[in-house]
């Protein structure tokens, strides 16, 4: 019997989820299927009751829910507590576990491009679930800096009261080493658009956009043409899955595989 498994979100039409799993199912030997579950927020207090009903026996966690769904679950793994939000839930034995392989999607990413943290100043954009993995990481890794931007300043001190925090505006005073997008600015169908002005991307050596449709997005194609590194976030959506994997198959998947569908997946997307 197949296992199902799907992505819980509220708009989910730009989701290439299903194609990446669907690539590790089959390169793993792991059967299953892979859906999408649009959910209306009113919902979601019904979602992981209806999980363990249906058989479903885990999911990835997308925007806007990476925070809100936590309280509904019945444990949480350690990294998920330390970061604070939830992509990945995993049904085991009738109890809902949630855990974060954003992390370590991130950290995957950014290893597979060699890119250095220690002692670097990084900036990153946004303050919502995706920012809480993205910026654990950097801090596990020794960033020397972090700094975040945010359109809501009183809100984003609150999440993060022991760090630097500025608005948008004042972003051209910022000399940093990298810049990480966590926001949705930038994704299908609103593709003209990019979350800071190119002219700022030239006080940045890397730049890194979590969003992965486009693959391209304007950010990336913007710092691409001034001749900087980019990556972008198929990196970040391909690794994570694979982490989900092993998650809900008590399993480790060879990094030639993960390798495997990364190249598929910047070839076909």
């Amino acid at each position: 019997m197949l296992k199902s498994y799907g992505v819980i979100g509220e708009k989910l039409g730009h989701s290439l989820s299903p194609i990446i799993h669907e690539k590790f199912f089959k390169k793993t030997g792991f059967s299953g299927t892979y859906n999408l579950f649009e959910v209306r927020r009113e919902d979601l207090k019904d979602v992981v009751k209806a999980m363990k009903v249906l058989g479903i026996k885990g999911a990835n966690v997308t925007i806007p829910y990476k925070i809100d769904i936590m309280k509904y679950l019945d444990e949480l793994s350690p990294e998920a507590k330390k970061i604070g939000a939830v992509n990945t839930i995993t049904i085991d034995e009738n109890r809902a576990i949630g855990s974060n392989t954003d992390y370590y999607g991130f950290g995957m990413a950014l290893e597979n491009h060699n890119v250095e943290l220690k002692g670097k100043i990084a900036v990153i954009l946004g303050t919502g679930g995706a920012s809480r993995a993205v910026s654990q990481y950097l801090l596990d890794q020794g960033i020397g800096e972090l700094i975040f931007v945010s359109r809501d300043y009183q809100k984003a001190k609150e999440k993060y009261s022991d760090f630097r925090i500025i608005s948008y505006q004042d972003l051209h005073s910022i000399d940093g080493d990298i810049l990480i997008n966590c926001t949705p600015v930038g994704m299908y169908p609103n593709t003209d658009v990019s979350p800071v002005d190119a002219a700022l991307l030239k006080q940045f050596k890397v730049v890194v956009d979590i969003v992965y449709n486009p693959k391209q997005t304007l950010l990336i194609k913007n710092a691409l043409e001034m001749g900087l590194y980019a990556i972008n976030g198929l990196d970040m959506l391909v690794c994570q899955a694979a982490k989900a994997q092993e998650l809900w198959n008590k399993t480790v998947i060879d990094k030639k595989i993960i390798d495997e569908v990364l190249f598929e997946a910047n070839k076909e997307m």
